[in-house]
């Protein structure tokens, strides 16, 4: 089947995965254009370099296609919330490794992906790549996957191994934080003074 054929399409995640592992390459197509973008967005706000964040989203999905043939449709985790947590952790790990390079909380490159975006937005958008470098990594994660990926408490509670209550707490100072950082600069991106 090709793999703009809309009976293909109309599945579920994890349908999309059981055939894969049945050798449908075209399954693999679809569910690679469904997650493949969610998984480097929240790469990129998280480590704050796209050429890093394109290296995670690329070891998650590896990962994901590793684990299709063990995948039951049934199963307690949907792709995208397991592919979510892998992204969390390889992008973890990655800033604690360059944090031990460095022996230092380093300035992240801020790369804003879209040249076609207003300079207005991408000035909006690295300030909020810089706000969001300064939480503390469990805040970002959780801030990151509720506020730009759009995902529920409990999905993000599964993706971090934590409870529902830790994430309401993480997002909550996450937001407070971010605000404080983002409220100095109204006016110069735009928002009146």
């Amino acid at each position: 089947m090709p793999p703009d054929d809309p009976e293909l399409a109309a599945l579920d995640d994890g349908a999309l995965m059981v055939l894969f592992a049945q050798g449908d390459r075209a399954a693999a197509q679809i569910l690679t254009g469904r997650l493949l973008p969610r998984a480097l967005r929240h790469a990129s706000r998280v480590l704050g370099d796209r050429a890093e964040a394109e290296d995670v989203a690329q070891e998650a999905m590896l990962r994901l296609w590793r684990a299709a043939a063990d995948w039951r449709r049934d199963g307690p985790a949907r792709p995208a919330t397991w592919l979510h947590r892998v992204v969390a952790n390889l992008a973890v790990d990655r800033l604690r490794r360059s944090r031990r390079a460095v022996g230092l909380d380093a300035d992240m490159p801020d790369e804003t992906p879209g040249a076609d975006a207003s300079l207005v937005q991408a000035d909006r958008m690295a300030a909020l790549d810089a706000a969001l470098a300064t939480l503390p990594e469990r805040q970002r994660q959780a801030v990151v996957l509720r506020h730009i990926e759009g995902m529920s408490n409990p999905e993000i509670a599964e993706v971090l191994e934590i409870g529902v209550e830790a994430v309401e707490s993480l997002t909550a100072r996450g937001k407070r934080a971010l605000k404080a950082a983002l409220d100095g600069q109204k006016e110069a991106l735009g928002h009146g003074g």
